[in-house]
């Protein structure tokens, strides 16, 4: 295992924009004695309601998505530009059908309850606030839905306030 340290928010400088789009992240979500992850390209931070939050999208037919309704927190876990081979993997393989952090070769940590991935660089631990359903009726842009849900397996919106960050 990893030591990871708590890191203060108010010192945090990242850029959102490129360490979600370029570097991607794992989501993980569950409980000691399952928990899953996925890799997650959508998302953002931000602050509402007061709180620092995230927001996260997963596809109604991710297993993850049964985890994150079932529990109450979940992590981010951002791992580096370098695990591409990781990442590609966390997102074709199901955790219905195997155990993919095993597989992986990773390991689970948890804070609290929270799983998280041991092998990560920088994780946020986050407590749910919200979810919601994306649907075709709130899509303002007219391309949207061809380009994005042509087999109809539509989003999920979470968003999470960020309990803890960690850092290596």
């Amino acid at each position: 295992m990893h030591f990871f340290q708590p890191f203060d928010l108010s010192m945090w400088e990242f850029n959102p924009f490129t360490k979600v789009s370029k570097e991607l992240f794992l989501l993980a979500a569950g409980d000691k004695e399952k928990a899953n992850a996925m890799t997650a390209g959508w998302g953002g931070m931000g602050v509402i309601w007061g709180k620092n939050v995230v927001f996260v999208f997963v596809r109604e037919s991710r297993y993850t998505r049964e985890l994150m309704d079932k529990y109450d927190t979940f992590s981010v876990n951002f791992l580096g530009d370098n695990k591409k081979s990781i990442m590609t993997y966390f997102g074709k393989v199901s955790g219905r059908d195997e155990d993919k952090i095993a597989n992986a070769r990773m390991n689970v940590d948890y804070e609290g309850e929270t799983p998280y991935l041991d092998e990560s660089n920088l994780v946020l631990i986050c407590k749910k606030l919200s979810k919601t359903e994306l649907s075709p009726d709130q899509f303002l842009d007219p391309e949207i839905e061809p380009a994005m849900y042509k087999d109809g397996d539509y989003h999920y919106m979470y968003i999470g306030e960020i309990e803890k960050i960690m850092a290596r």
